[in-house]
């Protein structure tokens, strides 16, 4: 068997997520790893990387791959396979931006992952929750007044259905969900925006409902993610010990205070109510009270946001692209570095931080010796977020050059 190939990039700056000032470094690639960093280091084929910023890959820690947008006639008119179809074209999108890893919010099965991982289809590292558990007339509940139901998702046996009441019937759907494959527990613990019959301020499951989620998520080793909105879903989902708080619109002092005792992640998806007012100032056929919650929760959204920021809670990237297309992820940077977040910090939410959250720290999230090679090449200033996507050069996934 022959030597691997090693690739040096040379010459470029390195911001390597770990802290240390950017300075100027070679780094070798062999395989699928990081083997050097320094100074005048040799390999089997040569990259210039002069001018260029070089940062770990990037993570979006909350996406929706099978959904495409909110129009809701769109989402019906089209056949159940086609899902899968435009799940290959997200993800190849979402590579586009730099984005190496993610972590899929409900909607991608174990096929999608495994067609990504089996080199099928293009796509950054995923974990998947595959379906999210919902209570009975919650957001994941797509009962209609005609009678009607349009759920988010449809069920088919890699996906089963979320709906649950009760402790018992908890238990057994997160049992299905990682028989399923899942790698994370979604989980929604408030309204939200796009459903048709709850409000985002109200919380939804009772605490023996989510207490015993989190035990059974973490009997299989696993985390749980809670959409949650609402001040008392946010406190409720904080005290049942739940890894992150995704959007947290509604955010109080105490419920600020509480994430940072417990050392809770929040995962802002600033750009999500936008993205649902500008598809429906296209005329994207959305439920008028849909649009309505959109408009009242976003400046609220962004205050919550500084005010967490502010205090110091840990913050992870995430957009919740599906509900906005698949490709503009990176204006995400651009709402947290308004609300507050420095450039450098921006870089570690989309990068070691999100990837702490997602439990894959010692794999990747830094540019370190013996780390996976995924790897974003930035022309430009850091901070020009404006023309983030434009200003990528190059990206990496595994020690290979997927897009530059």
């Amino acid at each position: 068997m022959g030597t691997a190939q090693r690739t040096v990039l040379r010459g470029g700056k390195v911001f390597d997520g770990t802290g240390s000032t950017t300075a100027s470094a070679d780094i070798v690639l062999e395989d699928d790893r990081i083997r050097d960093i320094g100074n005048g280091l040799d390999g089997d084929v040569e990259m210039d990387a002069t001018g260029l910023t070089i940062l770990p890959g990037f993570f979006d820690s909350h996406v929706h791959v099978t959904s495409s947008g909110v129009d809701l006639m769109a989402h019906l008119q089209r056949p159940f396979s086609y899902q899968f179809y435009q799940a290959a074209h997200h993800l190849s999108a979402t590579l586009d931006c730099g984005i190496t890893s993610i972590r899929d919010a409900s909607g991608a099965d174990l096929g999608v992952q495994q067609a990504v991982n089996d080199g099928l289809i293009e796509g950054p590292h995923m974990q998947i929750s595959i379906s999210a558990l919902s209570q009975t007339g919650g957001h994941g509940d797509g009962w209609m007044p005609f009678g009607c139901v349009v759920p988010h998702s449809v069920a088919h046996p890699g996906r089963p259905g979320g709906i649950v009441d009760g402790p018992e019937e908890v238990r057994r759907k997160v049992r299905e969900l990682i028989r399923a494959g899942a790698d994370v527990i979604k989980v929604f613990t408030s309204g939200g925006v796009l459903s048709p019959r709850d409000d985002p301020r109200h919380a939804h499951f009772r605490d023996d409902e989510l207490t015993t989620l989190v035990a059974e998520a973490t009997a299989a080793g696993i985390f749980v993610m809670a959409h949650a909105q609402a001040t008392d879903g946010i406190k409720s989902a904080i005290r049942a010990g739940i890894r992150s708080i995704e959007h947290g619109i509604f955010l109080d002092d105490e419920a600020i205070e509480m994430m940072i005792d417990r050392g809770t992640w929040l995962v802002p998806t600033l750009v999500a109510p936008k993205a649902v007012i500008d598809a429906a100032d296209a005329g994207a056929s959305i439920p008028e009270t849909s649009v309505n919650k959109a408009r009242e929760v976003m400046e609220i959204h962004r205050d919550s946001f500084s005010r967490a920021v502010r205090a110091g809670v840990k913050i992870a990237m995430g957009t919740d692209s599906g509900v906005g297309p698949h490709g503009n992820n990176l204006e995400e940077l651009d709402l947290m570095h308004r609300g507050g977040l420095s450039t450098e910090q921006v870089y570690h939410a989309t990068t070691s931080s999100a990837a702490a959250l997602l439990g894959v720290n010692n794999d990747r999230g830094t540019i370190e010796i013996g780390k996976r090679a995924d790897l974003v090449l930035l022309a430009g200033d850091l901070d020009d977020f404006a023309n983030l996507k434009a200003n990528i050069r190059g990206v990496f996934k595994n020690g290979r050059r997927v897009r530059g």
